[in-house]
């Protein structure tokens, strides 16, 4: 399968709770991973961002789709 979506990761799922209409999947990311971010220079200008440097990966996204 392919898909154009840039941060995909694979893991196993660890409980599914089922509502009414919707469910809730938990799933487990097996590590290392790597999140790839494509950001302004100016953004990494600004934060001085250098390989090594410890930083946070936010991820924002207004869904998330599951794919076996």
């Amino acid at each position: 399968m392919e898909i154009s979506a840039r941060n995909v990761f694979e893991g196993k799922i660890e409980n599914v709770e089922l509502g009414a209409v919707m469910a809730n999947v938990k799933i487990k990311i097996e590590s290392p991973q790597l999140v790839t971010a494509i950001i302004t220079k100016e953004s990494v200008e600004k934060l001085n961002l250098k390989p090594g440097n410890t930083v946070s990966a936010v991820i924002k996204s207004t869904e998330v789709m599951v794919a076996k």
